[in-house]
């Protein structure tokens, strides 16, 4: 490892000077904690369709596709075109703008749920505030939540994401008496839990794919299971689509598994690269944040901020939704066989060595040890060996310029190709005769 991190140095001398100038200035040289990795990461200068590239010129076939957004690849030129256009006009009015309308009727038309829509600017506040409204319509206070559940930094929905998952994640969080956590895919116990808490239970809030925790599907009876409980306690059923939203097919997930969701909450692909969260919901859930009717005690305070629907971010999500929309059939057909070919192809080159988890164009490489035999959940994924995980996404970097996140799942784009899929699956070849 020794070796391999002299070798980064050397390639990446630009990057290593700027990060220490933005360890000057940023806390631990980032602005997202996840974006750091040992020695230190690469500073990005550009990306165009499935390439980083970097400071010192290194180019990188990138599968963290910016956190999983860019279904398109970097700076799609359907998107860009219609950015442009935008851009040449304004980019921020703090006002009703036509773009938005026109972004939310092609939401309102594939997202079944959507009969009602509220936008914010990143996925955490639309989490923040999907809780708010549960709250507040079912007058409770309890919301469950997943073991490895992602949501943001909402201090609503910050507990059990890393493991261990009984330790609290952050100082400075006062609500934690009203988050109960739930076993991913296992409803016997889940539902133990929600019965214990079932007087005070406001809603529950799950993610179809896990996508922080390990890249793990939820099975159709394991939501199905959860729903009809909830419902039957008068609570509301939340879903996190923020990740799988448009990633498997032109619309949401849920529809497939025939889910009724109160509140669907949407960001990263919809916003075509731009930031955006997205509050989907029912019409008579969402009318109690209408502040035209609703008086102060009676209402729920959901805001958007002042960048909220600005006229870029709904061009570039309407230009990408649009484009989709043209090519689904084709489009979701490559990305999804893209992702088919490297699970089944990374399960092979590791000879048991590995478990791998995904659907459609999400994958994830786990490392299991003794006694772990499948991952259905992050508790078994967290077991794994992610220090091997990390070494082995850093090693692709240095050597094959092949771009993972360490330690994190990678995402397909439509401007990956078979020939980049043989390329990781060479790579991971290679890796896999060291260990």
């Amino acid at each position: 490892m020794k070796k391999l991190i002299s070798q980064y140095r050397r390639k990446t001398r630009k990057s290593s000077k700027l990060f220490e100038l933005s360890k000057k200035y940023h806390v631990d040289g980032v602005s997202h904690n996840i974006r750091f990795f040992k020695p230190y990461p690469f500073v990005t200068k550009s990306g165009k369709d499935k390439f980083l590239i970097d400071v010192d010129s290194n180019k990188y076939v990138d599968y963290w596709m910016g956190h999983w957004a860019l279904i398109l690849g970097h700076a799609p030129r359907p998107v860009k075109k219609e950015l442009q256009k935008q851009l040449e006009a304004d980019w921020m009015h703090g006002t009703v703008n036509e773009a938005t309308i026109l972004f939310s009727e092609i939401l309102e038309k594939n997202v079944p749920v959507a009969e009602k829509i509220r936008y914010v600017v990143t996925g955490a506040e639309a989490t923040m505030y999907a809780v708010r409204i549960a709250r507040s319509v079912t007058g409770k206070k309890t919301i469950a939540k997943i073991d490895g559940g992602w949501h943001g930094y909402s201090s609503d929905l910050l507990k059990t994401i890393n493991w261990p998952f009984p330790e609290s994640e952050s100082s400075g969080l006062v609500d934690e008496k009203h988050i109960v956590s739930l076993p991913y895919n296992d409803l016997e116990k889940s539902l133990e839990i929600l019965k214990s808490v079932k007087k005070d239970l406001a809603a529950t809030i799950i993610e179809p794919v896990l996508g922080g925790g390990g890249c793990i599907p939820a099975t159709k009876d394991y939501l199905f299971g959860i729903q009809e409980f909830v419902h039957k306690n008068n609570s509301l059923f939340l879903l996190d689509e923020i990740v799988t939203g448009f990633r498997f097919r032109f619309g949401c997930l849920y529809p497939t598994m025939k889910l009724d969701p109160d509140i669907v909450t949407l960001g990263k692909i919809v916003g075509g690269g731009m930031p955006i969260g997205v509050m989907a919901g029912k019409k008579e859930i969402m009318d109690i944040a209408n502040t035209s009717v609703n008086k102060k005690s009676k209402r729920s305070y959901v805001g958007g901020g002042t960048f909220s629907a600005n006229p870029a971010t709904m061009t570039a999500g309407h230009a990408t939704l649009y484009h989709l929309k043209k090519n689904q059939s084709s489009l979701y057909s490559k990305i999804n066989k893209l992702g088919d070919m490297a699970r089944k192809q990374l399960t092979k080159v590791f000879d048991g060595n590995v478990i791998t988890t995904g659907m459609g164009s999400l994958f994830m490489t786990h490392f299991a040890k003794k006694g772990i035999s499948e991952i259905t959940n992050a508790n078994q994924a967290a077991k794994c060996d992610i220090v091997l995980l990390n070494n082995y996404h850093f090693e692709m970097i240095v050597n094959d310029g092949i771009f993972f996140l360490p330690g994190k799942l990678g995402a397909i784009s439509s401007a990956h190709s078979d020939s980049d899929i043989k390329h990781m699956i060479q790579s991971s070849a290679r890796f896999s005769e060291k260990i």
